[in-house]
């Protein structure tokens, strides 16, 4: 999310939001949260590409017919688009993000998104083209960031714990790069998530989110020179509905499809450890 919101970025958004939601042919009605749900209509979910979309059309042409559920998936390629569809009522929900970036979304954007379910976990990893161990990282580099302030403050705190920087005390995962005590002499980028993985041929390291990286055709289990640790983490991705709509039965039905052990499966053996499930064994 860029820093800067000034109005005439704000209204070419509004427009892009509007184009890109007739072009996919989604309800051009927005539904206030609470309204009763047509069970007979298609879910419609926004979701970022990879791992969201595909985890959601495996439930699509694998489980929702069986349950009764019509699922229409909508593939988002930023981090902003989703939420503000998903508050205007032009999709029931989204699939892409975690708590952190959703709390700090809702605050800055007046914006009334809340979780309904965890489904996965994406490994920030520490890339690079140019070193092969962050031991290798020296005085003089640049090492690029996310600009938006939970994935800033996540990459920071994953950086620390691994060496590369150290942070002042009391810094949280709200961590800023004015928060780094000791740098090491390295340089720092921040950049809009999404391109990262395109900026690794000119930076020396970069710290990317689990699904972009898979998109780039990276495989955080293994080219990852560091990688977040799954257990007691807080960046677990999940279902999100506008606050209001969290029992739609059609939500529900999603919701435990999302957390079956057919899930379970198709993730673990999907992405090997790329991607990580987020829930216990299906009840």
């Amino acid at each position: 999310m860029r820093k800067n919101t000034k109005i005439t970025a704000a209204a070419l958004v509004t427009g892009a939001l509007a184009v890109g939601l007739t072009a996919c042919g989604s309800s051009s009605d927005p539904k206030p949260a609470g309204a009763k749900a047509d069970d007979s209509k298609a879910l419609v979910v926004a979701a970022s590409p990879t791992p969201h979309a595909d985890i959601l059309k495996f439930v699509k042409d694998n489980l929702a017919a069986k349950a009764g559920l019509k699922l229409e998936v909508k593939e988002f390629t930023d981090y902003v688009l989703p939420n503000t569809a998903t508050e205007q009522g032009q999709v029931d929900a989204n699939f892409f993000q975690h708590k952190p970036y959703l709390d700090d979304f809702n605050k800055k954007n007046g914006t009334h998104i809340v979780p309904v379910v965890n489904v996965e976990l994406e490994p920030l990893g520490v890339y690079s083209h140019k070193v092969k161990s962050l031991k290798d990282l020296t005085s003089g580099q640049t090492v690029a960031v996310p600009n938006d302030t939970t994935n800033e403050g996540r990459a920071l705190q994953l950086l620390a714990a691994n060496g590369v920087i150290t942070l002042k005390d009391g810094a949280g995962s709200g961590a800023k790069l004015s928060d780094i005590k000791d740098s090491k002499g390295l340089k720092f980028k921040e950049l809009e998530a999404a391109t990262l993985p395109r900026a690794l041929n000119d930076v020396d390291a970069a710290v990317i989110n689990g699904n972009y990286a898979i998109e780039a055709n990276l495989k955080p289990a293994k080219d990852a020179l560091a990688l977040e640790k799954a257990e007691g983490n807080p960046y677990a991705n999940f279902l999100a509905v506008k606050q209001g709509n969290e029992n739609d039965p059609r939500i529900q039905k999603l919701a435990k499809l999302l957390n079956s052990d057919e899930v379970k499966k198709f993730i673990t053996d999907k992405y090997a450890g790329s991607v990580v499930p987020a829930f216990g064994a299906a009840k």
